[in-house]
């Protein structure tokens, strides 16, 4: 299994108790990479201090994408190269999709604008 990058919704969910047997495969072997804002949205909805504690220490064990300047240019080029093809794609969301490309990992998420990012790049969606 290659490298496992998780967007926000399926950490709500999965945090939430539901079941998500790749992911926990991938936790398991160590290959989940957290891009830097999905923390940031993660931590954000922690609203209790024990509960962004716990968080914390459980996220703390994960790889970090690395985010050098290139990286975020091509994530401006990918925003760019999506309403080029006639759909817009958040900076967030661009940051995440491209945290995947950059190490050629699956990505992990219920939001439909990664399957936009997908039919018309080398985005691979996991289940």
């Amino acid at each position: 299994m290659s490298g496992i990058v998780v967007d926000t919704s399926v950490w709500i969910d999965y945090l939430s108790g539901k079941n998500h047997p790749v992911l926990d495969d991938a936790l398991r072997h160590g290959f989940v990479l957290l891009p830097p804002v999905v923390l940031a949205e993660l931590i954000s909805g922690a609203h209790r201090a024990r509960e962004r504690a716990v968080l914390i220490d459980f996220l703390s064990d994960l790889s970090l994408c690395e985010t050098t300047r290139d990286h975020w240019v091509r994530v401006g080029e990918l925003r760019l190269r999506c309403r080029e093809k006639g759909f817009s794609v958040s900076t967030p969301d661009a940051h995440v999709a491209q945290c995947a490309l950059d190490v050629d990992a699956t990505l992990l998420s219920r939001d439909a604008v990664f399957a936009d990012i997908a039919r018309n790049f080398a985005l691979r969606l996991g289940p």
